[in-house]
Parts: C-alpha cells; structure tokens; sequence
C-alpha cells in the first residue's frame, strides 16, 4: 500500500511540474557582437575621395585587409541576440593611390 501512494505521489509531482514547464525560467542569454560596429550613420559618413586614415578613424581598423590586394579593406559585424537571430553586415573599401574610389555593402 505504501509503495502505490509513494508512486502515485511521485507520478502527480512530476506531472504538475512538466505541465508547469513554461513557467520556470530560462538562462539569461546576452547579445553576442563580433567584428566592428557597422551603423549606417558610420557607413553614411564614408565618402569616395577620403584617405585611409579618415575611414579608419570612422570606422575602425579594418577586420581584414587582403594580403595580396592591399587596396581592399573589409569590415564585418556580426551579432547574435538572445533570440538566436544572427544580424550581418559587411562592407568593403576599395583605394587607389590611398584613395577611397569604392564602398560596396554586401
């Protein structure tokens, strides 16, 4: 008799609290960014004609620069919210003679 209560508790426990699942909180989880912060206010001030060092002082140093094409600056930024929903922005500036000649936004 004493077994059938004991397991009839423990069956009506586990049920309450699977059936109360969607109350108990989750783990915090925080916005993850990576690369450099892409706004479009930033992006808007690039203008063709402005030297390499303008566009770093705007945007950052560059997170890649080709080794084989050093007129080619790319800045990424990446971030991931709580959600899980990943948000990308890529930008490249093309110079000729340390000019800027090309933003392209991918």
């Amino acid at each position: 008799m004493y077994k059938k209560l004991v397991t009839i508790v423990s069956l009506t426990t586990s049920l309450a609290l699977v059936g109360c699942s969607g109350l108990i909180p989750t783990a915090y989880r925080i916005d993850i960014p990576q690369g450099n912060l892409l706004t479009q206010k930033k992006v808007d001030e690039i203008k063709v004609g402005m030297n390499r060092r303008q566009v770093q002082r705007i945007l950052g140093s560059p997170l890649l620069i080709d080794t084989f094409t050093q007129n080619r600056w790319d800045y990424f930024y990446s971030v991931t919210n709580k959600k899980g929903t990943r948000i990308e922005h890529h930008i490249t500036i093309v110079f000729s003679d340390d000019l800027v000649t090309e933003i392209i936004e991918n």
